[in-house]
């Protein structure tokens, strides 16, 4: 009997209750992202080792960082408009196409920092079908379902962390580079696959239909120009560039810590390669317990409080790498577990924020605008903390702890609500 009552609760449990009402394109969407996650976990611990054996340094693994944000800016300003043009849905599969099943088919192949260079661009292409991607995931989903519904496209992502230890298996008992061209080329494969499902099961949204229809006699010049009205509109609402704000301080330090995390931590602190991958399993089971536990409690508090909580324990996660003695796995193992805490109270409601607040009228272009203007603060930033890295390599955690701080101050001193019609409205 005690089974049978632990299964039903379980069953009653919002987030389980949210992936069973699933339907249309949010059910297409959540279910296949583990065809992008899979791999990406597979690769994501030694994408950074993987250029530095092939001859890219430090320095130039920073440029890369700056030079793919600068791309980005021009691909994030197209989307919206893209999206508008083309519909939702035919973006998102050429999104895919060109931003990531090419770009890993030259990755698979590639020798020096030219080829890492050209698939960067390429892999650029990926924000304009970002912008569509989350028009067509939440578009005809119910404003209150929007925060359980990201959460799940972050669990989706994280039980794909579970393969993580594949290839730090395989690569203990080969070498990097050739493990990587492997996984590489498989990655294409399950990308041809998710644009294969998205052609055949999703459906355009309501809006992106109406929005096809408006903008079909439109020139993407004229489009264009109309950002100038757009503009204003975005810079003028507070809870707008709130959410920019903690946008580009998010992309920010994300990409230091992807980009430079696993070589300071088997460079610096001497922890073995083959280890690497075990730990984003840790952070994917602690974000999984989190996010079963915990999210429905701190769903109905204003998303300032979690989010807060969230940077401070980011804060506390860099002093941790920071100061970790050499050899150590308890610090990193600390690290690891303080980061999982702060990227489940921070990342679902900032992509929900962004859902929220966005006028549904112009959802396209606005979140189009945000990712240029995300990108174009945030390009620098690559290369700087390439800089620091090649100084010492423990700077660039220096500087995300400073960012973390500034998003903190942000997060507190921004007091708007969510819309009360938006928040948990039952009808």
């Amino acid at each position: 009997m005690k089974h049978i009552s632990t299964r039903f609760n379980l069953r009653k449990h919002p987030l389980i209750e949210t992936l069973f009402q699933l339907e249309g394109n949010p059910k297409v969407l959540t279910f296949i992202e583990p065809l992008w996650g899979i791999p990406q976990s597979l690769i994501a611990p030694y994408i950074t080792l993987y250029m530095y054996a092939l001859g890219v340094n430090d320095v130039q693994i920073g440029t890369l960082m700056s030079i793919s944000m600068f791309v980005q800016v021009f691909f994030a300003f197209g989307g919206g408009v893209i999206a508008d043009k083309a519909g939702r849905k035919a973006t998102t599969i050429f999104g895919d196409l060109f931003g990531w099943i090419i770009p890993c088919v030259i990755w698979a192949v590639s020798q020096n920092f030219w080829f890492f260079l050209v698939a960067i661009i390429l892999n650029s292409f990926e924000q304009v079908n970002q912008t569509a991607w989350n028009c067509l995931l939440i578009e005809d989903a119910k404003p209150k379902e929007v925060l359980n519904l990201y959460t799940w496209v972050t669990i989706s992502g994280l039980l794909a962390v579970f393969f993580a230890p594949i290839s730090g298996l395989i690569i203990s008992k080969t070498s990097l580079v050739p493990v990587m061209r492997v996984l590489y080329s498989i990655f294409a494969v399950c990308m041809v696959a998710k644009c294969l499902i998205t052609i055949l099961f999703a459906t355009e949204t309501a809006q992106g239909k109406r929005r096809k229809r408006e903008t079909r006699h439109q020139s993407i010049r004229y489009m264009i120009y109309e950002y100038k009205y757009i503009l204003p509109k975005i810079f003028k609402d507070k809870p707008t560039v709130k959410v920019l704000a903690i946008m580009v301080l998010l992309h920010i330090t994300t990409q230091i810590s992807t980009n430079f995390f696993s070589l300071y931590a088997t460079e610096n602190l001497l922890i073995p390669k083959s280890a690497l991958a075990f730990f984003p399993i840790l952070r994917a089971v602690i974000m999984l317990v989190f996010m079963f536990a915990m999210q429905e409690k701190l769903q109905k508090l204003p998303f300032r409080y979690p989010m807060a909580i969230g940077f401070f324990i980011y804060i506390g996660a860099q002093a941790v790498i920071i100061f970790s003695p050499t050899k150590s796995f308890l610090f990193i193992i600390l690290y690891t577990i303080m980061e999982a805490f702060a990227f489940a109270l921070v990342v679902p409601r900032k992509d929900s924020m962004l859902a929220l607040y966005v006028d549904p009228e112009e959802r396209a272009r606005i979140v189009g605008v945000l990712s240029v203007a995300m990108f174009v603060f945030a390009s620098p930033s690559g290369y700087i903390a390439g800089k620091l890295s090649s100084i010492n390599r423990q700077l660039p955690f220096y500087l995300n702890m400073i960012l973390f701080i500034i998003a903190m101050f942000i997060t507190v001193k921004f007091t708007d609500p969510l819309p009360e019609h938006m928040e948990y409205d039952e009808d």
